[in-house]
């Protein structure tokens, strides 16, 4: 892109060179500006599809269209709008129809490839991501179990940064899951429920009463997430270390991290 720029500035003509120089600065602040966000690079690392699945929190835009497939071994790199906050998930099992359309095994959003402002059904690993707000310039990010479990997830910073650390849950817990929390497909176990999705109460959802630290206690489901995965949010008032914060322009998103 830069080369057909710099071709704009060879008229000898003094004010044509004047001219197609200002253009030429004028397209470069343009593209800056245009990418003066955060990159979010996508990596699959497991040994099957991914189908990232990506929702904005309310007052935000959804990137990629909220979804689209991942190949096994390979990357995206995707452009993120300054202050974005939202999720990002995998997706796996999938099968689509030219026109997007199927289903899912995990994380399915409305039988869609691009999920288009619709969240995935649990039990599903998410990333959790703000990218600054109006009155804090630091991105805050976590990998939370609170939806249930799926695949192993991680975020981390690309380059340094004060304070920054990785947000993960890197070990297959479905290997692990209790047999009360366990999702099949076809026999094999596929996803984890969280306690609260495989109870459906207050107290295990941290609801009504149980709406506050001092109610809501970390069950029996959750301890055991947590020592299997102590980088990552169990429950709704899990501890605050897992909640990671930095302020780097790239970071790196990866599925299966430790395969």
């Amino acid at each position: 892109m830069f080369g057909s720029f710099i071709t704009i500035c060879k008229p000898v003509h003094k004010f044509q060179i004047m001219h197609s120089c200002l253009f030429l600065i004028l397209c470069l602040a343009i593209s800056i500006s245009l990418t003066s966000g955060e990159q979010l690079i996508l990596v699959n690392n497991c040994n099957e599809s991914v189908w990232p699945g990506i929702l904005g929190n309310s007052g935000h835009n959804t990137p990629m269209d909220g979804g689209f497939h991942l190949g096994r071994g390979k990357h995206a790199v995707v452009e993120m709008p300054k202050k974005w906050s939202g999720r990002i998930w995998g997706r796996q099992g999938c099968s689509f129809s030219h026109e997007g359309k199927g289903s899912c095994d995990t994380g399915d959003c409305s039988g869609r490839l691009h999920c288009r402002g619709t969240a995935g059904v649990p039990p599903a690993t998410i990333v959790e991501v703000t990218l600054g707000s109006s009155i804090s310039p630091l991105h805050y990010y976590d990998v939370s179990l609170v939806d249930g479990f799926n695949l192993p997830l991680s975020m981390k910073p690309i380059g340094g940064g004060t304070g920054c650390g990785i947000a993960s849950c890197d070990i297959d817990v479905n290997i692990f899951c209790p047999s009360a929390l366990e999702v099949k497909k076809n026999g094999k176990v596929v996803g984890c429920k969280s306690a609260c999705l495989a109870m459906q109460s207050a107290k295990y959802c941290c609801t009504g009463k149980y709406a506050n630290p001092k109610t809501c206690r970390p069950t029996l489901f959750a301890h055991l997430f947590k020592a299997m995965c102590p980088k990552a949010y169990t429950y709704a008032f899990d501890d605050p270390s897992s909640l990671r914060k930095c302020k780097v322009s790239r970071y790196a998103i990866t599925f299966c991290p430790s395969m």
